[in-house]
């Protein structure tokens, strides 16, 4: 039910964007250059980074191995290019059309995605931690979970939040969003809506058969309870920080099962 979406998450591994056999038309490069016009072309491997392409028609083009970091692409038409490991770190894809966009590997950390089309088109082979504005509609529960642990582990909690938001969009029984999403709440001081997640994570747990998820989502309220005594009755922050970082190490197997690293 969790399945893994490693390829999106081991942001700590080398992206090889610099395949052989690639070999760019020169004159469809010089095309795209001089008109912005250049549909069906094979630009595969081109360099175009910081490259002005506002507007540009790009649809059905061979990208594959094209390096587009930081290029401004708001209102281009890629629908239907193939992008696979493409570079468009950082690139301005604002009201861009990706509808049915072939983008298995390609690196789009940091990119802006807003307002952009992305009907038909999947991310979750794709590297899109810190991408702005992806849509919920464009990703999957496990994405945006994935997505929100790893901005909770670098202290983006907020981040975090929104993501384990668009998980819950997507399927409102996706009980590991709510146990994460109730230890970011925790982390902010948002003690009742912490609350309020982990026992809803709790009855999806039992409900769904998962028991290290609902013994987890258990000790976490407990945890609370006796954090929020007054101290002279036993009641303390550290223990219970204690256990977040355990329930976050359970949290973390519904992301990266398929590496070996759990």
């Amino acid at each position: 039910m969790y399945k893994s979406i490693a390829l999106t998450l081991v942001l700590s591994l080398p992206l090889n964007l610099s395949l052989v056999g690639y070999g760019e038309d020169l004159n469809h490069l010089q095309q795209l250059l001089s008109t912005r016009q250049c549909p069906q072309c094979d630009l595969s491997g081109s360099g175009l980074v910081q490259s002005n392409l506002v507007g540009a028609k790009l649809n059905r083009a061979n990208l594959v191995g094209a390096n587009l970091s930081q290029a401004n692409l708001s209102g281009a038409d890629l629908s239907g290019a193939n992008l696979t490991s493409a570079s468009l770190f950082g690139a301005n894809l604002t009201g861009a059309n990706l509808s049915g966009a072939i983008l298995t590997g390609a690196d789009l950390r940091g990119a802006y995605l807003n307002n952009a089309n992305l009907d038909n088109t999947k991310l979750d082979t794709a590297y899109v931690q810190g991408a702005v504005g992806i849509p919920s509609s464009a990703g999957t529960p496990e994405l945006f979970y994935g997505l929100g642990m790893v901005e909770g582990k670098q202290g983006r909690t907020s981040a975090a939040i929104e993501n384990f938001n668009k998980a819950l969009t997507i399927n409102s029984e996706y009980a590991p969003a709510y146990l994460a999403r109730a230890m970011a709440h925790y982390r902010l001081g948002q003690n009742a809506l912490a609350a309020q997640d982990a026992q809803m994570a709790s009855t999806l747990f039992e409900q769904q058969g998962n028991t290290p998820g609902y013994e987890a989502a258990e000790n976490f309220i407990k945890g609370m309870e006796i954090a929020l005594k007054p101290k002279e009755q036993g009641g303390g922050n550290a223990q219970l920080d204690q256990m977040v970082q355990g329930i976050g190490s359970l949290l973390l197997q519904f992301v990266l099962p398929a590496l070996g690293l759990f």
